[in-house]
């Protein structure tokens, strides 16, 4: 009998901790929920291709939930289906190679695309049977505005390069600014060199202004338009010279005039004495002469005057 209850107060025991631990457990606090998600917005762009090739080109400016459809009237075959399929930046994409049936006078295929980011940009195309093609070139707002020439700038002054986008674009968030340092763009930033770059931003235009330039300075500047989908990249070259630069190439007349008239000069010396030894060689010629050839021509003078 003793045994018994002992062996029951010992399982009376046991279950009297395994709830205390269960109570340990359920009284920890519990964790806040999480926030919910916002879901993507959505698009929808169509295409309905008569020939064999077509381009168009989007510009997005926040993440989207983008479906293309693509329509293709066929050729004169007119086969009952064809194989369709989509490329991305030229590469085709698994999984997406299907038939595609001819109805009511056309093929018709469609996709939706997940643009989170600017990994997400680029050229998706729908190909009919290798025959058909249609391209969407999608980017975020170009900046139309590109200087082709670089701008010239002298050495301790200041420089101001200019982005600007087009008015009728969206307005980017920021602006940003990069220097090409012969292997990728540096982002500048004002508060490591506050003396040496100011950025000014204001709404559609941004200035970079470089103060105290060096001949170091020269070289690509990039800005940059940010929007939450990527950054839409724009450069200027800059070039810094010395006060000597605009001199060198009058100076490099100077020298040629210098070089001319020093040759003229010394060969008009040198064909002044050549006539000077040529008069000088032709007066002792006459010198040499015997004094009876003189007496001749002075006889042969007198005997002609008297025949006359």
């Amino acid at each position: 009998m003793s045994a018994s209850w002992k062996q029951l107060s010992s399982q009376i025991l046991l279950l009297l901790i395994s709830c205390r631990h269960i109570n340990t457990k359920t009284s920890s606090p519990t964790q806040p929920p999480l926030a919910p998600i916002t879901p993507l917005k959505t698009d929808v762009r169509s295409i309905v291709l008569k020939g064999e090739s077509h381009t168009e080109k989007m510009e997005l400016v926040n993440p989207v939930n983008l479906t293309l459809e693509c329509t293709w009237t066929g050729n004169q075959n007119k086969l009952p289906n064809i194989t369709g399929y989509w490329r991305k930046d030229g590469e085709e994409i698994q999984n997406s190679r299907l038939s595609v049936q001819f109805h009511n006078g056309q093929y018709n295929i469609q996709q939706v695309f997940s643009i989170v980011s600017e990994e997400n940009l680029g050229n998706y195309s729908c190909v009919f049977g290798n025959e058909a093609k249609i391209s969407f070139i999608l980017e975020a707002p170009q900046i139309g505005e590109e200087r082709d020439k670089p701008i010239i700038s002298y050495v301790g002054d200041s420089a101001v390069i200019t982005c600007k986008m087009d008015d009728a674009k969206p307005m980017p968030n920021t602006w940003n600014w990069y220097r090409y340092n012969g292997t990728e763009k540096e982002q500048i930033f004002v508060a490591a060199e506050p003396h040496h770059y100011e950025i000014i931003n204001k709404e559609r235009k941004t200035r970079l202004v470089v103060h105290n330039l060096t001949e170091a300075d020269s070289g690509l500047y990039y800005c940059g338009a940010v929007y939450a989908i990527g950054t839409t990249m724009s450069h200027v070259e800059l070039k810094v010279i010395t006060f000597m630069e605009p001199l060198k190439p009058f100076i490099t007349i100077v020298v040629e005039v210098v070089v001319l008239v020093a040759a003229i000069l010394l060969y008009e010396r040198s064909q002044s004495k050549k006539k000077a030894t040529a008069d000088g060689t032709t007066a002792d010629q006459k010198n040499m002469l015997p004094q009876g050839d003189d007496n001749a021509t002075e006889g042969s003078s007198s005997m002609r005057q008297r025949k006359v």
